[in-house]
């Protein structure tokens, strides 16, 4: 591969060709060279004469990832964390990949999710984030998972318009349970407004959940899973519960089905079960919290303690899962490293998600760069990621 240094400092725009096996989101992977002018794809020439992609073992160039579950690592959390904290957990997640990132906050007193919204808005309108995630209150507590009861409430259509106004047109997603109170209110104004009505975080069953689903669409609001399977009742033959629900509905291309593929939250043999329901539907989270790239040890989600032991995030009170520690780029390799082709791989980790997120997922002549590449495929860290048309490489 052949990137040239860019031709100015590392905080403007990238200048420069990348070589190497290219996936362009929509066509079969091919050897190309990527040329890159401040910042935009100015030009994508096939290196015919290099080899197939079949016998393929140097770099590889993807779209850029996409992570609309996230909150936090390098010791940062976005639920609570300072201005400082939260762009060090923003940097740590673009350096690896994620070009697009949902800043995830938690379940919190009103007064507290305005004030961290309107700071996570300050960090979206510089470019270190693209959305916020409002991840609760409106869910139930004996699904609560890493949430802490003490703010879980029925939902108030007041407090979520209180969120949106302080997000400043950058709250993206809001998770809450379909049998809340006032759910249909919470569905209107996610149409409203854009945002994405995520279920989760529920104790409904198969019927519950399907009525929420078809309320929420009917309504006009994008609805998606939030973290399939964790925080929800599991599937048992003759009680398919919210799960179920879910997957049936992703699988007619009604939703978007959130998979935190990371080995800990679910099994491999899970999350291939989900993408051969739902292929062009299911797509990757990391639901990652301040532990992720840092060593075992304490840490926190929101206001509730967390001990990190072999890399798995749990509760220090309870031991419940809390959070993840994976990034999308391991979670890429993971999916390669199993089996799946370039193509599905990228489609679970950017392509499947764009569709929620309103992006492209591509990368085409003219576009603003927003690509991955690694020097092998198969490896779990990039080489370097360009996000927004700058060259970022992972520390």
């Amino acid at each position: 591969m052949t990137v040239q240094p860019p031709s100015s400092t590392p905080a403007e725009l990238f200048t420069g060709d990348i070589s190497g096996l290219f996936y362009d989101g929509e066509t079969t992977p091919r050897p190309a060279t990527v040329t890159v002018r401040d910042g935009v794809i100015a030009n994508i020439a096939d290196d015919g004469d290099k080899g197939s992609a079949e016998s393929w073992d140097g770099p590889v160039i993807v779209p850029g990832f996409i992570d609309l579950h996230n909150h936090g690592g390098a010791g940062g959390g976005f639920p609570t964390g300072t201005v400082g904290e939260c762009t060090d957990a923003a940097l740590y997640h673009r350096e690896r990949g994620s070009t697009t990132l949902w800043a995830s906050m938690v379940s919190a007193p009103g007064a507290e999710l305005v004030a961290q919204a309107e700071l996570l808005a300050g960090l979206a309108e510089q470019g270190l984030i693209d959305g916020i995630h409002m991840e609760g209150p409106f869910i139930s507590a004996c699904r609560c998972g890493a949430q802490n009861p003490v703010n879980i409430i029925d939902g108030d259509p007041h407090m979520f318009a209180e969120v949106i106004a302080a997000g400043r047109g950058y709250l993206k997603s809001i998770t809450f349970a379909p049998e809340t109170a006032n759910s249909d209110e919470i569905f209107k104004l996610c149409a409203e407004h854009g945002i994405v009505a995520s279920l989760g975080h529920t104790d409904a069953d198969f019927a519950t959940m399907a009525d929420g689903i078809e309320r929420g669409r009917a309504i006009g609001a994008t609805v998606t899973a939030t973290h399939l399977f964790n925080a929800m009742p599991q599937i048992h033959h003759r009680d398919p519960g919210a799960a179920a629900a879910l997957i049936s509905a992703g699988a007619h291309r009604d939703i978007g089905l959130e998979v935190i593929a990371d080995g800990v939250h679910l099994d491999d043999g899970t999350v291939d079960m989900v993408l051969n329901a739902a292929p062009h539907n299911a797509f990757a989270i990391t639901d990652a919290m301040a532990a992720a790239g840092k060593p075992d040890g304490e840490y926190v989600l929101g206001a509730l303690g967390v001990t990190v032991v072999g890399g798995v995030a749990r509760l220090t009170d309870g031991g419940a899962i809390a959070g993840g520690t994976s990034t999308l780029a391991e979670q890429f390799a993971r999916r390669v490293n199993r089996g799946a082709s370039i193509e599905q791989a990228s489609a679970f980790v950017t392509g499947n998600a764009a569709k929620i997120a309103g992006k492209t997922g591509t990368l085409r002549v003219g576009d603003q760069a927003d690509l991955v590449v690694f020097a092998k495929c198969g490896d779990a860290t990039p080489e370097v990621s360009i996000v927004a048309g700058r060259a970022m490489h992972p520390r």
